[in-house]
């Protein structure tokens, strides 16, 4: 039985023909948008860490709770409404496909906030959990 939903920050998904904020190249309805309307799972860790992303940048704290691992998930999570994601870079991913269980995903993801630029970079670990990848924390 999966934990009840917990409580997320209104969204505010892109239409449809917008590009998708993962850097994919396609659009947001047919990349991560079936992600994040649950049409689709994440078949790699890093395609769970690119949906993620696009999550922070629609503004889908839904999303990123649902995707986070049950032992590290925060009980809510609210998003900085006036932070802008700009773009993201995908440093190196270590296991993470469809057939392991666990990756790691190392990313670059660059924002702003006020008229500042920042960057945020992390190492991700991911766990596959009954099937589906999810976001379990940062790597120390």
């Amino acid at each position: 039985m999966p934990p009840p939903e917990p409580a997320a920050q209104s969204e505010r998904p892109p239409s449809a023909a917008v590009r998708c904020p993962c850097g994919s190249g396609n659009s947001y309805d047919d990349c991560c948008g079936r992600l994040h309307r649950g049409d689709a799972r994440a078949a790699t860790a890093e395609q769970l860490m690119r949906s993620r992303y696009s999550a922070f940048a629609v503004g889908d704290a839904g999303y990123l709770l649902r995707t986070w691992h049950p032992r590290t998930r925060p009980g809510s999570l609210r998003l900085e409404p006036s932070e802008r994601w700009m773009r993201l870079e995908i440093d190196r991913t270590v296991q993470g496909s469809l057939f392991d269980t666990e990756g790691i995903v190392e990313f670059t993801a660059h924002s702003r906030q006020d008229g500042r630029r920042a960057q945020q970079h992390e190492i991700s670990r991911f766990e596959k959990v009954s099937g589906t990848w999810l976001y379990l924390d940062a790597a120390d």
